[in-house]
């Protein structure tokens, strides 16, 4: 195990019916506040109103229509709202992209420059308001950590960004929140979860059983209960157990005194930067092939390792595990009726090439990864998930 530093400042408020803490959350930052959130979706479930509600004796400016890969252009707009109206903390209210959104405004607003600085080159985040989230879907760990990613659809890039100033100061997780989450959108967030899990899981860091345990521990839970949440939506206990999970997955402790290179998601960024697609269904797609590509005799164990440990398979022979292991896993993902190639999703091939050199160069998918990757080696899962996988 590594060196490493772990520190998360979030206040997490988890549970029924907090937001009555809402004004003494919000209080000790300002009173001028922005409120950011998406589509319709918190008018429809009459959380903006309850929201709203708490905010009386605040000055309100409110920034709408984040898109679910969140754009630079409301990144932009969000910036010029904070600063016309000398905003003194954010709120954001809705899943992970409304989040990432507002953690890049957060930090715009005291940047002399344009905010696609801050997501190009990292080191240029320095200052950032605060922000408070009220989280309305289980997927990006996004409100207890240091991270967002954002698209630019003019250039079609999607890109992560960080900064140790970007972490919320305060989390509301009420699972009842996320009740009325579409199926698809349940079924994507539990992908993308899972798919966090996977690429800080298989690293080559030796000495590290504290960390793999509790990921596969956390995969248990995700293989558990997402397909319960979607089938049984109001299912309030598997809800709670998928939200804190999902923060648990990606607030750096699994990653603690373990380098990780991420591989699967930077791979995923180009489809939605082309086609702006569903981020974890896309990861779901990719996920079993990239598992064939990096499976071979030196990492046979480690996937038999996630076999047994996770889904309880029995034998001895490391590679039958491991292939038994992505079987499972392709199961999982079409138990909740998620698409499993690319042309369902409406990708062809006429931009595989493209995708594959940009998800190196942005990736640096080269050196530093479970399994490196040359542009060749992308496009041919790519290609492979055109059609429907096959374990051989």
């Amino acid at each position: 195990m590594e060196n490493f530093r772990f520190f998360v400042p979030t206040d997490i408020r988890f549970g029924r019916d907090r937001l009555s803490e809402l004004p003494e959350a919000l209080a000790k930052f300002g009173k001028r506040v922005l409120v950011v959130y998406g589509g319709g979706s918190i008018k429809r479930s009459g959380l903006y109103e309850r929201v709203m509600n708490q905010l009386s004796d605040f000055e309100v400016t409110e920034l709408a229509g984040v898109e679910p890969n969140p754009r630079i252009d409301s990144v932009r707009e969000g910036v010029k709202l904070a600063r016309d109206n000398k905003i003194d903390v954010i709120l954001a209210v809705g899943g992970g992209s409304v989040v990432d959104a507002s953690k890049v405004i957060a930090a715009s607003v005291p940047y002399d420059g344009d905010a696609w600085d801050l997501v190009k080159n990292p080191s240029l985040i320095d200052m950032a308001l605060p922000l408070v989230d009220i989280l309305t879907l289980s997927a990006t760990g996004t409100e207890m950590n240091r991270n967002a990613v954002i698209s630019n659809m003019e250039t079609n890039e999607k890109l992560g960004t960080t900064g140790m100033n970007l972490i919320p100061q305060v989390s509301f997780l009420d699972p009842a929140e996320t009740q009325t989450v579409s199926k698809w959108q349940t079924a994507a967030g539990s992908s993308d979860i899972l798919s966090h899990l996977f690429e800080q899981y298989f690293a080559r860091t030796a000495n590290v059983d504290l960390q793999d345990f509790l990921a596969e521990a956390l995969m248990k839970v995700v293989i558990k209960h997402g397909p319960i949440a979607f089938n049984e939506p109001d299912n309030y206990e598997s809800r709670a157990e998928l939200m804190w999970a999902s923060s648990l997955a990606l607030n750096g402790l699994e990653n603690a005194g373990k380098p990780v290179g991420w591989t699967v998601h930077p791979i995923e960024h180009e489809l939605s930067a082309f086609y702006d697609i569903t981020h974890g269904v896309g990861l779901a797609i990719l996920t079993p092939r990239w598992m064939e590509y990096a499976l071979d005799e030196k990492t046979a164990p480690k996937f038999a390792q996630y076999g047994r440990n996770v889904w309880g398979l029995q034998g001895d022979d490391d590679m039958a595990v491991a292939k038994d292991a992505i079987r499972k896993t392709i199961a999982w993902y079409q138990s909740m009726d998620i698409p499993m190639t690319l042309p369902e999703v409406g990708i062809d091939e006429s931009k595989l090439d493209v995708m594959a050199a940009a998800a190196v160069e942005h990736g640096g998918l080269t050196q530093g990864v479970y399994a490196p990757m040359q542009p060749a080696d992308v496009e041919a899962v790519l290609r492979a998930s055109m059609t429907a996988p096959v374990v051989d």
